[in-house]
């Protein structure tokens, strides 16, 4: 964890801004008094990821037989 006063922070933003994006946390004070915390926002998971339902969702033998007629043609 690092510290810095304000006016390193404003000087030296971009260096801290990459340094908490590989993860270190840099607390900004102010007279040496903690006032602010810069830390990484994670990314958020967007999409499907691979794999999600593994072992949550079963599937019975019917899901392999085919279609009744009357859906096989709804679906053409």
């Amino acid at each position: 964890m690092l510290q810095v006063n304000i006016h390193d922070a404003k000087t030296q933003l971009s260096r801290l801004i990459a340094e908490a994006s590989r993860g270190e946390e840099i607390i900004i004070a102010r007279a040496g008094i903690p006032v602010a915390r810069l830390i990484a926002i994670k990314p958020e998971i967007t999409g499907r990821r691979f794999g999600a339902l593994r072992g949550r969702a079963q599937v019975d033998e019917r899901f392999f037989e085919p279609l009744p007629e009357a859906e096989q043609t709804a679906w053409e």
